[in-house]
């Protein structure tokens, strides 16, 4: 990858559509282990016992300090700042003046008082944006500052923070045994003190893989301490280190999409594609082809983060996003596969002639952006973006947005193959497109999946 600015790329490539289907951008991988033990019974063990997912390595961190920051943060976001405080973390989102989605992440609030009291982390595409803002705010004098720190596969040295996700039906339970008590009575995206083995440790209520459970997280010189106090304690109760390959599919049961096509290609962004380098871009994967990127561009509503939004002050994209948000076209919904269509698939890949495109097992990705199209008696209703099979439910789906009229229970069917292929490395030269019949459900779809659609399947 080069240094070469976006807006260069876009400038030869002729259109960001052609930069970013063809730019051969690298499978997103996670820095840990692939499988402990195996993909599927880690994946069933946030369902049925209890799981230990390593988040340390795989984010992007963006420290952030500097009396003018929330004042920023607010100037660039949906998201109301009026009872933001030390102690609590929100899902940051930002939209362009059209009022689409640039991207999302978690932004914890530690103190107001250090220069690094603010850590935004996820993936780097909300933070590029939030980065270059500061950047240029600090330029013009404001007492802003940051610090990047990338992920384990392109920083030198440990992270900041270990960060330990304790998920699963017995969670609770290991942390009594932790605790030697009940398990910390902290609010939903609030951040308590606990002390695990000796060690302080910060913790975060949430809920990853639609379990409940929290974020352990506190100084790496202490990850091997804790984590080694977790294991211990949830061995009675089954516990599972969960590698790379099932980690990668908890966002199909959260219902969380994970990276959202991000709206950076409009003139109040021009500045910030001269800024941002092209590899940062990503690329473009899946069936979905149009010349117009505003095709693959998402509202917050799309894709279920209409929650984040709140018109108590102005920001970048507010006047567009009050329009969205009174003519919401899309809802983010989950589509169960057809398990026929699925073997179908993968059939293909022993029989003579051109196969269909691969179907990875447990993740479908070719793209950091995953964009394949859902068509409905011919015409398109929306877009597939996350694919993957879930072993507990034995159910190959993916999270989609679609038409706001289409009920849970309808058939679609999801585009699968690239018409024209990309020339990305990751995808099949050869292969041909189909169609793959899918359920329309909630998301997220456990209740849905084990009543409605097992009684009908």
């Amino acid at each position: 990858m080069t240094s070469e600015s976006l807006a260069r790329a876009i400038d030869r490539a002729s259109s960001p559509v052609e930069l970013l289907r063809n730019q051969d951008w690298p499978a997103f991988t996670f820095p840990v282990a692939p499988e402990f033990t195996n993909w599927r019974d880690e994946q069933r063990a946030w369902n049925t016992s209890v799981a230990l997912m390593d988040q340390s390595h795989h984010m992007t961190q963006l420290f952030l300090g500097g009396s003018d920051l929330i004042d920023l943060l607010a100037s660039i976001s949906p998201n109301t700042f009026a009872t933001f405080r030390p102690g609590v973390a929100k899902q940051l989102i930002a939209v362009n003046a059209d009022g689409y989605l640039i991207g999302d992440g978690i932004l914890f609030y530690h103190r107001a008082d250090e220069p690094e009291g603010l850590v935004l982390i996820g993936h780097h595409l909300l933070i590029d944006w939030v980065r270059f803002n500061v950047e240029k705010a600090a330029a013009e004098g404001r007492d802003v500052s940051h610090r990047l720190e990338a992920n384990s596969h392109m920083r030198q040295g440990p992270p900041t923070f270990y960060r330990y996700e304790l998920q699963g039906p017995h969670a609770d339970r290991v942390m009594e045994k932790v605790f030697g008590g009940p398990a910390p009575d902290i609010k939903f995206f609030h951040i308590g003190d606990v002390t695990i083995a000796g060690r302080p440790v910060k913790a975060l209520r949430h809920g990853m893989a639609g379990q409940p459970g929290f974020e352990f997280y506190g100084p790496w010189e202490d990850n091997e301490t804790v984590l080694d106090a977790l294991m211990e304690a949830g061995e009675e109760f089954g516990i599972r280190r969960v590698g790379a390959k099932a980690y990668s599919s908890s966002p199909l049961e959260s219902g969380w999409v994970p990276t959202p096509f991000p709206a950076i290609f409009g003139e109040d962004l021009a500045e910030y594609r001269d800024w941002l380098p092209a590899a940062r871009a990503g690329s473009i994967g899946g069936s979905l082809y149009s010349t117009d990127v505003h095709d693959f561009y998402l509202t917050p509503w799309d894709i279920g983060l209409g929650r984040s939004v709140r018109f108590d002050h102005d920001f970048h994209g507010r006047a567009a996003l009050e329009k969205h948000a009174e003519n919401q076209r899309r809802h983010k919904v989950t589509l169960i596969w057809n398990a026929e269509d699925v073997a179908a698939v993968v059939r293909s890949q022993l029989e003579p002639g051109t196969p269909a495109k691969y179907l990875d097992f447990p993740k479908a990705r070719y793209g950091l952006f995953q964009m394949d199209e859902v068509v409905r008696d011919g015409a398109r209703v929306g877009i597939s973006t996350d694919a993957g099979y879930v072993a507990h439910d034995q159910l190959y789906m993916s999270l989609a947005t679609l038409d706001v009229d289409i009920p849970d229970g309808t058939e679609v069917e999801v585009v699968w193959g690239e018409n024209p292929v990309s020339r990305k490395a990751g995808v099949d030269a050869d292969h041909r497109q189909v169609h793959i019949r899918a359920t329309v459900a909630p998301a997220p779809f456990h209740e849905f999946a084990r009543t409605v659609y097992r009684a009908n399947a």
